[in-house]
């Protein structure tokens, strides 16, 4: 522990912001009043005593004295290296200050007791430790700075409390930090205190070391990438110049393409905002791929680009029915839609509230009558460009409205790239098999469509990865179906519905000789010369050998015919030219595979016997003839009760309920024997049976099974029947009546039964299919027995047939 000595009186010689350790010696600039006043009269008492003259040098901080002050000898006084007065004092040891005294001179003088520093002899062995660390660090912290001599010299110091005052040199501590140094008497803990103190230090200094480094680094790799891209440059240059091509970056090259772009004013802001980050970002950063990729896209679109639309009505209509038989409404609607654009343009109002007058047409129809094919002739009509859509099995929203672009491989939807793909921003789109999209976990791509094909929205379409408006209202948006039920409502609330209901047999005679007879020739090598098919032969292969709404099936037979002609000729078995007739079809392709009821022998028919009525029925391939089979159980079976067979859904089932209940309460007066009703079974059966059915149109056909089944009478075989029944015999609309028409056309069938409320649609039934049936509009299910059911042949009780 450190001792106190004799008491002495010192002149105090003030150190501001500035602290003197033992062993230190310092220069004082004497031309300070306080530093010479206390200089002067330390000589003034050194005359009169022995010895250098002695100043008590106390720091001064903030005008604050410290507690403790450096007892100081005065080595020598002259001139510093400035030229100024000075002193050249010595740090002695420590001196506790007292209270104020007199003395000679202007300075102040104090009392103060001399501190004993001394420490143990030998020192103890965590003392010994701490010196060697003290030495360690203080030896690494010169050696950076390259102070060699000092080095040696703090190596050589073996006192502790010298070595300790020592860091009094050091630059990088403050003036409080010295003057807790000054103020520690105890020589170890001063050791301790300077030890910590240079550890901090060199910590810091490490760490701005390394800050200074990876800074340094940074730098250094930012000045080699630019003078590597400088370097890049001038290759480029030189190598643009062999190539004769003109000089400018790429990011400039973009500004240039923007600046010369028709582009509409928001669109050109958001291209220019792109292009001001193209500039900004390096080639390595992968924002730059898509900043470009965005930007090609933008000014790939035709963002003013417009076809002039063939205002030619008659010639529009000419192309319609020469690439088209039949469709009159379809035919119709393109024509409407032509005079009206033609009377805006001519008026100028081509663009009203910032749309423009585009159409939203839904064709629904079954498969094989032309709803694809129908949009490139619109196209060809109007003299626009045309783009087809499938939207067969998306499933992804995204494939719509587009990706947002922070997604890797992100594109624009279909509409856009469709729009791209026409070149125009007036295209006719055929958006194909609507009906067809589906929907998961990735979203609903049909309600992506809901702005797509909304008149009032599409003037301001926002797809995810362009962000900017792209205006739809002038196009022409066609789409396709074959299932109206599976279109979503709001969708279909959407779009204009046009039906395709199906071809008559006249129509598709004309179809097969203008359109399909002259395709397959071409592709089968054969012209018109070589084979020809009349159009008896044509008319066979309508109705018998195909059945169905549209035409590919028939396209089909037409190709099997011309390949079996082209073999035939190849093989040396048949020469040309030759005229196919309808006896020529059996020997070609086989025997037909669709006979007519009626054409069947009379014992063969369905309806030969009591208990089976032809129904007509719409499938999502457009009409088709339903039978009815009904039949009562064996009394002794006890198996009471209606069993429905057929794959029916719950309204049909509740039509057969609804038949069964009329003729129960009702039978009497039907004269039906509905006794049996009540303890035998009664068992309805719908043929086809892997094939769903539902609905309530079958009503007036089970019920028109059953009385026959009672009654013992058969149904005519050329009568077919359609409409819901009610519990008091009431026939009710239904819907479909002309596909059902066509399909009762088609299946040979002369008389049809339809409810009176749905007499209105026969206007939309083709004139030619109505000329060779004998439509009867019923309002009650007894009109619909008296004209179905055969006449009684005696008066004798019928015979109700028994189930197997």
């Amino acid at each position: 522990m450190a001792a106190e000595s004799t008491p002495l009186a010192l002149p105090v010689l003030p150190l501001d912001d500035e602290v003197v350790l033992p062993g230190m010696v310092v220069p004082l600039d004497l031309s300070d009043s306080e530093v010479r006043a206390a200089v002067e009269a330390a000589q003034a008492a050194a005359r009169t005593e022995a010895g250098k003259p002695r100043v008590l040098l106390v720091p001064r901080v903030d005008g604050t004295y410290a507690g403790t002050g450096v007892l100081g000898t005065v080595e020598q006084v002259g001139r510093l290296a400035d030229g100024d007065p000075g002193a050249l004092i010595r740090g002695r040891g420590r001196v506790r200050i007292g209270a104020g005294t007199t003395g000679p001179g202007a300075a102040l003088w104090v009392e103060g007791t001399r501190i004993d520093e001394s420490v143990p002899d030998p020192l103890p062995g965590h003392v010994t430790e701490l010196v060697k660390e003290y030495k360690a660090l203080a030896t690494a912290w010169l050696r950076k700075r390259g102070a060699w001599q000092v080095v040696d010299r703090v190596q050589a110091i073996d006192d502790v409390s010298a070595l300790a005052d020592n860091s009094g040199y050091s630059p990088f501590l403050t003036t409080e930090q010295k003057v807790a140094l000054l103020e520690t008497t105890d020589p170890v803990a001063r050791l301790k205190l300077a030890t910590q103190q240079l550890r901090d230090h060199l910590a810091e200094q490490d760490v701005a070391e390394t800050i200074a480094k990876d800074v340094q680094e940074g730098v250094d790799k930012q000045q080699r990438e630019f003078l590597l891209r400088r370097q890049l440059e001038a290759v480029r240059k030189e190598l643009r110049e062999l190539n004769g091509e003109q000089e400018g970056e790429e990011s400039d090259d973009y500004r240039a393409r923007v600046e010369a772009a028709d582009l509409p004013e928001k669109v050109r802001e958001a291209a220019l905002k792109e292009v001001d980050k193209l500039e900004r970002s390096s080639d390595q950063s992968p924002e730059g791929s898509w900043i470009r990729t965005w930007l090609d896209t933008v000014l790939e679109l035709p963002w003013n680009e417009r076809t002039e639309d063939a205002y030619d009505i008659r010639g529009a209509q000419a192309v319609l029915d020469a690439e088209h038989a039949g469709l009159a409404d379809v035919k119709e609607r393109i024509t409407e839609y032509l005079a009206v654009r033609k009377r805006r343009g001519d008026r100028g109002l081509g663009v009203v509230g910032g749309r423009r007058g585009g159409a939203v047409l839904a064709l629904v129809g079954p498969p094989g009558v032309g709803k694809t094919s129908l949009g490139e002739s619109v196209a060809h009509a109007m003299g626009r460009k045309f783009v087809r859509v499938a939207l067969g099995g998306v499933r992804d929203e995204a494939e719509i409205r587009g990706h947002r672009r922070t997604y890797v491989g992100a594109l624009p939807g279909r509409i856009v790239r469709a729009i791209k793909e026409a070149g125009s921003m007036n295209p006719v789109v055929l958006l194909d098999e609507i009906d067809k999209v589906g929907s998961d976990f990735r979203g609903d791509p049909a309600a992506a469509l809901l702005e797509v094909l909304d008149p009032a929205q599409n003037h301001t379409f926002r797809d995810h990865y362009l962000e900017v408006e792209l205006d739809l209202s002038d196009v022409v948006f066609l789409a396709t179906a074959n299932v109206l039920e599976a279109i979503p409502e709001a969708l279909l609330d959407r779009m204009e519905l046009v039906r395709l209901d199906g071809y008559t047999e006249d129509e598709k005679v004309v179809i097969a000789r203008d359109h399909l007879l002259p395709r397959q020739l071409e592709r089968a090598g054969l012209d018109g010369e070589e084979v020809t098919i009349d159009e008896g032969a044509l008319r066979k292969l309508a109705g018998e050998y195909t059945r169905e709404a549209g035409v590919r099936t028939l396209e089909r037979s037409i190709a099997r015919l011309l390949r079996k002609v082209a073999a035939q000729h190849e093989l040396g078995e048949r020469k040309l030219p030759f005229t196919v007739t309808g006896d020529d079809l059996r020997g070609l392709i086989g025997r037909p595979h669709h006979v007519p009821e009626s054409a069947q022998d009379p014992a063969e028919r369905r309806t030969a016997v009591p208990g089976v009525a032809t129904g007509l029925a719409v499938t999502g391939a457009g009409g088709d003839v339903l039978y009815v089979e009904a039949s009562l159980a064996d009394p002794e079976t006890g198996a009471a009760g209606l069993t429905l067979t057929g794959q029916l859904g719950d309204v049909m089932k509740e039509s057969a309920q609804i038949a069964l209940s009329f003729l129960r309460s009702h039978g009497a007066e039907l004269e039906l024997p509905v006794g049996d009703l009540k303890d035998r079974g009664v068992h309805i059966h719908f043929p086809a049976g892997a094939v769903p059915k539902d609905g309530p149109s079958a009503g007036v056909t089970m019920t028109t099974a059953l009385a026959s089944l009672l009654s013992g009478r058969p149904v005519r075989t050329d009568v077919a029947m359609t409409g819901e029944v009610s519990l008091t015999g009431r026939v009710l609309p239904i819907g479909g009546v002309k596909q059902k028409l066509l399909a009762a056309h088609r299946a040979g069938i002369t008389t049809v039964v339809i409810p009176k409320r749905n007499e209105p649609d026969l206007d939309d039934v083709p004139a030619e299919v109505l000329d060779k049936l004998d439509v009867h509009a019923v309002t009650d299910v007894r009109q619909v027995l008296e004209l179905a059911l055969s006449p009684a042949t005696n008066g004798a009780a019928p015979e109700v047939p028994v189930a197997a």
